[in-house]
């Protein structure tokens, strides 16, 4: 399973610059103005081959009367509990402040790996001024610039170097398929999976976020094998006035880096909001299947069909591009149509494991080609004259041969993995598309 990489610190170090400089998005917002990240980001790193998740946190003050900054630390508090390593933010241009040291007072604590980042270097005569960080008795600053990319390559290769060897959970576990089940606090997970294995093995409250680590439950009655991976586990009691959406947050990217198909459960009373697709999105950047379940539709009034279809076509404009996966609504109170979720996410598995012949494939997907075939750019012609089926890939990946495949742009793309998707049953299961040189 993937590590995660906290970065704290206290507010306009730069943590979001540098969350952008790791993910290679635009994701958090970047301003001059203190305390602008607010909520959590979280997002995918790729260095040398190894791929690691990272959450920036919000600024961290201390002994602040801003009832903001109080929650934004406890994020950071969730963090350093959660995370397997910590980048803590300092900024030269300002120096030492006593919020630093207050901070690297409560991180020297901590067991798991610190480095000390020190921010805003953007020339050599500045690196001098990073030396007053050894006060903090942190080890080494790192020197960077989150903003030109400065050192940025010489952090990561000491993040790899730190980070504790990829907890692989299938030394315990086997090829059994595992389905994790995901969602916002409070939409019902622990009391799906009580209704799967007709026991109260998880606790079930209203309290959103009670449950705490993964935990694997074997399911093997009326023809169905597989382990069910709840978000998280049993409540600790030192975690009382933690901030639980972001300790939901941290242990929903566990659950879905070590599953094959995550269940994605949605409140039918509140709709689906910011979170779930935020929750959608990692499944997405771990290229997971997906089954949508609409829960708690025994306490909506409208039932009827306009309903129901009011609601899908919500669901799917909000996660498009991608629609081709299931969509049920249940109840895991009254058990209505649970067993309906189980036989939907076995099928969604095994349409992640689908093979299709070379031959079918290009009897079908050439003609389609040949009538909508790639728009010409600079007065060049595409053409595709072959395609194939990628072995032995987690997903389903297919790769299409082309004289300039450097012309074919993504629209291109998504229109030939939805011919595929409307040929061959696939439905749930990210698709890999991918045009090489003929």
């Amino acid at each position: 399973m993937g590590n995660l990489v906290a970065i704290v610190g206290r507010p306009n170090v730069g943590k979001s610059t540098l969350f952008n400089r790791l993910t290679k998005t635009r994701q958090a917002i970047v301003s001059e103005e203190a305390g602008t990240t607010r909520d959590r980001q979280y997002g995918k790193c790729e260095w040398c081959g190894k791929e690691f998740s990272v959450v920036d946190t919000g600024g961290w003050v201390v002994n602040s009367d801003d009832i903001f900054e109080e929650e934004i630390r406890k994020q950071v508090i969730v963090a350093t509990e959660e995370a397997d390593l910590l980048l803590f933010l300092v900024d030269t241009q300002n120096g030492l402040t006593d919020w630093d040291q207050d901070v690297a007072k409560i991180l020297r604590r901590t067991k798991l790996p610190v480095i000390l980042v020190a921010n805003k270097v953007d020339n050599s005569n500045q690196q001098f001024d990073a030396m007053e960080f050894y006060k903090l008795g942190l080890g080494d600053p790192q020197c960077i610039s989150a903003a030109t990319g400065s050192g940025t390559g010489d952090l990561l290769d000491l993040v790899l170097e730190k980070l504790p060897s990829a907890k692989d959970e299938d030394d315990f576990i086997d090829d059994t398929p595992r389905f994790a089940v995901v969602g916002r606090p409070n939409a019902g997970k622990s009391s799906l999976i009580n209704a799967f294995i007709g026991e109260d093995r998880h606790i079930v409250t209203d309290i959103a976020g009670t449950t705490r680590d993964s935990i694997y439950t074997k399911y093997d009655k009326f023809g169905f094998d597989f382990y069910l991976v709840d978000t998280a586990g049993i409540r600790r009691k030192n975690k009382v006035s933690e901030d639980l959406e972001f300790y939901s947050v941290m242990r929903s990217i566990r659950a879905i880096e070590n599953s094959d198909v995550c269940i994605l459960m949605i409140d039918a009373t509140r709709g689906i909001e910011a979170q779930d697709m935020n929750i959608f999105q990692l499944i997405q950047k771990n290229n997971k299947s997906l089954v949508v379940v609409v829960n708690k539709w025994d306490l909506v009034q409208d039932k009827s069909q306009k309903s129901i279809d009011t609601f899908i076509n919500a669901i799917r404009e909000r996660m498009a591009p991608f629609t081709d996966f299931p969509i049920i609504f249940a109840s895991a109170l009254t058990k209505q149509r649970i067993f309906k979720v189980l036989e939907t996410a076995k099928d969604v598995y095994l349409n992640r494991k689908v093979k299709i012949g070379t031959t079918k494939l290009n009897e079908v997907m050439l003609p389609i080609i040949e009538a909508t075939p790639p728009p010409s750019i600079k007065g060049k012609y595409i053409k595709i004259k072959y395609c194939a089926q990628i072995p032995d890939t987690q997903i389903p990946s297919f790769v299409f041969y082309a004289n300039l495949p450097q012309y074919v742009k993504e629209p291109y793309k998504r229109f030939l993995e939805n011919k595929i998707r409307e040929n061959w049953t696939l439905t749930g299961s990210p698709i890999n598309v991918f045009v090489r040189q003929k």
